[in-house]
């Protein structure tokens, strides 16, 4: 979803003890420890992906059915109340932080805000396979150290875009087999109008588009995507409809057109994190300061 707000097209009070949403494999925190150790009958463990959702309409959408039966998810709503865990310590085996229609900064509107940065940079440095997605990744290079810049001046990037890899993304865990599959880049879904214009100092730059530089990165065990792996056509048609300036019905046309190559591309980094998340914590990635 956009982070700059719908006009532009981009810690919480305890509330009680946390529970989940429904979703595709819904466990609480105190299910983690069962789940972790397997069933009686000796089967092997379920690794756990807490998922920060920030808004009702900005859902895990495709990647839902797309991490498959390799981890239970849990959902945790901010927008609902719930809130945001303490620690890496306290998300399971991974952890995915969404977008929303909130710039980076903006912790008036959605004072959960610090307490998600905080949650990031925790769980990048203890070595958390993390997934942050648009706002997200905003959220991670704040976090870092980096810089977001709101309302970016190149204007809203929506619809199809062309993603061109950087070297560093052919040996890359989450983003090398997509680079295998295509080489000369990847079209998926986009819509924001803030940017990252500065990256965390040690994070790993792995790819780019015409209008906006920083169209992936690592930083430490945590990997920002500034575009929308995980949205349908109509996902995105939704978002663009909410926002100004922006041809909605050209834009998902276009999403439509192209959605073959979207959905196995987008499919391709689901399944390579939940790879991650089953392999364990990224001992290997570079350390994030």
């Amino acid at each position: 979803m956009p982070t700059a707000r719908r006009i532009v097209p981009g810690g919480p009070a305890e509330l009680g003890p946390w529970r989940p949403r429904e979703y595709r494999h819904p466990v609480t925190f105190d299910q983690h420890v069962a789940a972790a150790t397997g069933s009686s009958h000796g089967s092997a463990p379920q690794r756990v992906v807490t998922v920060i959702q920030h808004a009702q309409d900005i859902p895990l959408d495709r990647f839902a059915e797309w991490f498959g039966d390799g981890v239970a998810i849990r959902v945790v709503r901010l927008d609902l109340g719930e809130a945001v865990p303490a620690s890496a310590a306290e998300v399971g085996d991974g952890l995915v932080v969404l977008g929303g229609e909130c710039s980076a900064y903006d912790d008036a509107a959605w004072p959960w805000l610090p307490s998600t940065r905080a949650l990031l940079a925790s769980a990048a440095r203890a070595g958390v396979p993390t997934l942050a997605i648009c706002l997200g990744a905003q959220l991670l290079a704040v976090a870092g150290g980096g810089r977001v810049q709101v309302a970016a001046p190149p204007g809203v990037e929506a619809g199809p875009v062309a993603v061109r890899w950087r070297p560093e993304a052919a040996t890359d865990a989450l983003l090398g087999g997509l680079v295998a599959a295509s080489p000369a880049g990847a079209v998926l879904p986009s819509l924001h109008g803030d940017s990252v214009v500065e990256l965390p100092a040690g994070a790993v730059w792995l790819a780019s588009s015409s209008t906006y530089p920083f169209q992936a990165f690592r930083w430490g065990s945590a990997w920002g995507l500034q575009f929308h792996p995980e949205a349908s056509p109509e996902t995105v048609g939704r978002w663009a409809r909410q926002t100004p300036g922006v041809d909605a019905d050209a834009i998902e046309a276009e999403l439509v057109a192209v959605d073959d190559e979207v959905r196995t591309s987008g499919r391709l980094i689901a399944e390579a994190f939940v790879a991650v998340v089953t392999a364990g914590e990224l001992t290997d990635a570079r350390t994030a300061r």
